[in-house]
């Protein structure tokens, strides 16, 4: 039977001929084959994401200028920042051109507001941006040295993390059974030692300052990195490539740069990238309680030691640099985050 509705159709189809089709060239056939979005690579797609989180990407800007400033502070600070001043000692902020209380040069005493700087017969062309402290140092200047001082320790602090506590985390938990138990037993008496009690220990043998830091974190820093390498080692190791790969006759150092640190960059980036504000905070911790970097060096605890000290009449001494500790681990801490959901978006879910 014949459907009427079908008719005017198949008469158009009668009329259609070979002479009104033209085959398709080979270049449109190949635009129709390619890939509409460009093939990106591990790192491409973890930056794209990345860029879409704000308050990482604000941090990393945040960062990039402090760490900037502070490797080229021989040539942005104003002062040196050692040389003490005493007849220009404790002055207030003072910002040319700007004249709000706090940044303009006065102190307040009692009910009134005294211009610390023509006081103290401080010349016209010579000001201090952040003040000084109690011995005529411009705060600025060790500002930006101490914070040098604090993220050299801070990086050093990480180098120790991804050398000994991969390499330990590796070894540990691809040759598994009795070395894993032994390995993981010696992890355990090293983190029950407070790093304190290991840096009173360094100081009986070295002298107080960077060295004796940086040998306490290097002795218990690296644990948690360990840990969590460990525990990515033992999951990733019975996956089908990694099986492959050894039935292959791959040895088992090549199996680890080939598989296993490129499949656990993302774990070890984010790992770091926490272990650095601990870093800096163990760090002001021991110099803010008189055992870390000795005087005159600067860092960010000893300037926060000098600053609390005086903290009634002169406080923008401590608030300053405790202003810079803050920013420096609240943009660590959110770009940690950051990366950590762009190595492993599901990780959300």
């Amino acid at each position: 039977m014949h459907n009427q509705d079908n008719t005017p159709v198949a008469d158009e189809l009668k009329n259609l001929s070979p002479d009104m089709f033209a085959p398709a060239s080979e270049s449109s056939i190949q635009d129709n084959e390619k890939i509409a979005a460009p093939s990106l690579s591990f790192i491409q797609d973890s930056w794209r994401r990345l860029k879409k989180n704000k308050a990482a990407v604000i941090s990393l800007i945040i960062l990039t200028i402090m760490i900037i400033l502070t490797i080229a502070a021989p040539l942005v600070a104003p002062h040196d920042p050692n040389v003490q001043t005493v007849e220009f000692a404790s002055l207030p902020p003072k910002i040319p051109g700007i004249g709000i209380d706090g940044l303009n040069g006065t102190q307040a005493v009692g009910d009134t507001r005294v211009d610390k700087y023509a006081e103290k017969g401080v010349p016209e062309d010579q000001y201090y941006i952040l003040g000084t402290d109690s011995l005529g140092r411009d705060l600025l200047s060790r500002i930006l040295y101490g914070t040098r001082v604090s993220l050299i320790i801070a990086f050093v602090a990480a180098f120790f993390d991804l050398t000994i506590g991969v390499t330990y985390g590796l070894v540990s938990g691809w040759c598994g059974g009795k070395i894993d138990n032994f390995m993981q037993r010696v992890l355990e008496i090293l983190s029950g030692v407070p790093n304190l009690v290991v840096v009173i220990l360094m100081l009986l043998v070295l002298d107080p300052g960077i060295m004796s830091i940086i040998i306490a974190l290097a002795i218990t820093g690296w644990i948690s990195m360990a840990r969590v390498v460990r525990a990515q080692t033992l999951k990733l190791k019975n996956q089908e490539y990694i099986l492959a790969a050894r039935t292959l006759g791959e040895s088992s150092i090549k199996i680890a740069f080939k598989h296993l640190i490129p499949n656990l960059s993302g774990v070890i980036i984010i790992q770091t990238m926490f272990s650095i504000p601990s870093a800096i905070f163990f760090e002001a911790f021991l110099s803010f309680i008189g055992i870390g970097i000795p005087a005159p060096t600067a860092s960010l605890g000893t300037l926060i030691n000098d600053g609390y000290k005086t903290f009634r009449f002169l406080p923008h001494l401590m608030w300053y640099p405790a202003a810079v500790i803050c920013i420096l681990m609240i943009s660590f801490n959110l770009l940690a985050d950051g990366l950590r959901d762009a190595f492993d978006p599901k990780m959300k879910d």
